[in-house]
């Protein structure tokens, strides 16, 4: 199925949502009291700009579900500044040895190698503060609810989720993945935070258990979706509008999908997980359009 924009803008839907949520990450860091190198560091990095798909989806999914996405804040910035601090470590020498990022200087390359691991370091705790705050009501059903969300998070972001699925990108370098291997790769290294901002989202919205259900299959495609196309774009997207090397996963021999199946095939792929996605949130109501928007945007993206 294919999602078919109305009077929906996503455009603006996004302005909107990155405003917010910048507001919001500004804020946190404002409320560290001091202007200190890892404290520069950790803004250069997080507020560097980027899609701010994580935060904005898990915004989305409690929307889907009938809520205020302001609900889902403090979760949608503990994701932002756990992927941050992903970049920063994935750039770094002893990972992909990258120099630009988001058309900027890497953090080890704006500061240096030892600052860059700490502020990526301090992001991540910071990211846990911020969601155990969240924690603080006098409603001890919110509470627990909060308590699940940090659960989910650590579980996703962890040695069951993306530091495993970083880990097995780096000593897969040189060999061939079968596809299942590389799906499972996938999954772990870029699904499972896409998959845990979804479900984040939904669980604070109060979405009923059908409704959690079914966002969380259209998180797992999006995620999985979203690596598929950066795969792509590897091959064959414009450094000038990435704002990152173009070509590096055949580089550093990489099995990725264009690499196992070729870039039409590779292609048809991405569509197929995303129509996937839009086919699990098919009884949703107009209130998951900008999910609809947002997975067509994965598919077509440039960056």
């Amino acid at each position: 199925m294919n999602f078919q924009e109305t009077d929906f803008n996503l455009t603006t839907y996004l302005n909107e949502k990155h405003n917010r949520i910048n507001n919001a990450l500004d804020k946190i860091l404002q409320d560290c009291k001091n202007s200190s190198q890892i404290v520069k560091a950790m803004r250069y990095s997080l507020m560097a700009g980027g899609k701010r798909i994580r935060p904005v989806v898990c915004m989305a999914a409690a929307e889907a579900v009938g809520s205020d996405c302001e609900v889902a804040l403090p979760a949608a910035c503990a994701l932002e500044m756990i992927h941050a601090y992903s970049l920063i470590h994935d750039d770094l020498p002893a990972m992909d040895d990258d120099d630009l990022r988001r058309g900027k200087p890497t953090c080890h390359v704006a500061f240096d190698e030892a600052t860059a691991i700490l502020a990526g370091d301090a992001l991540l705790t910071l990211a846990f503060h911020v969601l155990s705050t969240a924690t603080h009501t006098k409603e001890s059903q919110v509470s627990s609810i909060w308590l699940n969300i940090i659960q989910i998070i650590a579980l996703a972001a962890g040695c069951k989720g993306m530091i495993e699925g970083q880990m097995r990108d780096i000593s897969s370098e040189g060999t061939l993945l079968s596809l299942n291997d590389l799906e499972n790769m996938h999954a772990l290294k870029t699904g499972a935070l896409i998959e845990a901002s979804i479900l984040s989202g939904a669980i604070l919205g109060n979405g009923n258990p059908e409704q959690i259900e079914h966002l969380g299959i259209y998180g797992k495609n999006l995620g999985l979706a979203f690596q598929v196309t950066d795969d792509i774009l590897n091959v064959e997207g414009d450094p000038a509008i990435m704002g990152k090397a173009a070509g590096t996963d055949k580089n550093r021999k990489k099995s990725t999908y264009p690499s196992l199946l070729g870039l039409n095939k590779s292609k048809d792929f991405a569509k197929n997980i995303i129509n996937n996605a839009l086919q699990a949130i098919e009884s949703f109501d107009n209130k998951a359009d900008p999910l609809r928007a947002i997975a067509t945007y994965v598919l077509k993206r440039k960056k």
